[in-house]
């Protein structure tokens, strides 16, 4: 019988672990702060921004919301990083994406110190990735990995195929993969002759973005799979896989909504406790 991987039972599994952290913290006079940049007015970004801080506050943490108008000058936005990187009450920075055209996303990124990079974006912080350990995962990739940890499915010598390659979700999934001693394959939308490369996989992961671009033809039978697609169709929210095909087909599958979606902002915020614990020298390593 194919498993339903529950990302709200498992995001609620770290957020209860990410309550305890900041308990203990607070315990020690430490506060973990987070600090979100949220340019311009467009509706979703604020709403998913506001989502963030409540989930934050709600946790324990100090969450503040720097707003700019669309129309900021870039060297404006760089001076309040500058300010943010720092500020010893703030542990975590996130700029909110996507930004207005006029701001150069690489470089406001590259502005934020690296030791508050909750997002895992900074290069720096993306290079580490290519040795397994960097000071956060990138929060989408790191919600990957808590979903296949949590169907105790073994990655070491398993053949795992990733279709997409952003710097959000493909490429860190795929080092993560790596670093758990995974056979990687790489793929895209790009990619010719797609399911030669899906239906090795016992571990298939797929950002790629493309409404139902797996079907039942790219999957090995047994094969775990993570859809990471959210993509509006005719009103309804549907991944990249074409569940109904595929369901029957594997032995594990994360729904579309329910997924990877409750996953990521989850780890936001325990990305931010690790950067916290990191900072202050009271733990060290990536809960992911």
């Amino acid at each position: 019988m194919t498993q339903i991987i529950d990302g709200k039972q498992v995001a609620a599994e770290v957020k209860r672990d990410v309550g305890e952290r900041v308990r203990r913290l607070r315990e020690q006079g430490v506060v973990p702060g987070l600090t979100l940049v949220l340019v311009g007015d467009d509706a979703a970004s604020a709403s998913y921004v506001r989502s963030k801080r409540k989930l934050a506050m709600d946790l324990g943490l100090h969450a503040v919301i720097r707003e700019l108008p669309g129309d900021v000058k870039e060297s404006e936005l760089l001076r309040l990083i500058g300010q943010l990187n720092e500020d010893d009450s703030v542990d975590a920075i996130l700029v909110q994406l996507p930004l207005p055209p006029h701001l150069n996303a690489d470089r406001v990124l590259e502005a934020i110190a690296p030791e508050k990079d909750v997002d895992g974006l900074h290069p720096a912080n993306l290079g580490l990735t290519s040795r397994g350990a960097p000071s956060v995962w990138p929060c989408t990739a790191a919600g990957i990995a808590r979903l296949l940890d949590s169907t105790g499915v073994p990655i070491a010598g398993q053949t795992a195929v990733v279709v997409g390659r952003s710097r959000l979700v493909g490429w860190p999934t795929a080092q993560w993969l790596l670093s758990r001693g995974a056979t990687v394959v790489q793929c895209h939308r790009q990619t010719v002759n797609l399911p030669t490369y899906t239906r090795q996989a016992d571990i298939l992961v797929v950002a790629a973005g493309a409404p139902h671009l797996i079907g039942k033809e790219h999957v090995k039978p047994g094969a775990t799979v993570i859809d990471v697609g959210m993509n509006r169709v005719d009103g309804r929210l549907i991944g990249d896989v074409d569940f109904a095909q595929v369901a029957p087909l594997v032995s594990a599958i994360t729904p579309v909504p329910g997924g990877v979606g409750p996953m990521t902002v989850a780890m936001l915020v325990a990305n931010a406790v690790s950067l916290c614990e990191q900072r202050r020298g009271m733990r060290g390593d990536v809960d992911e």
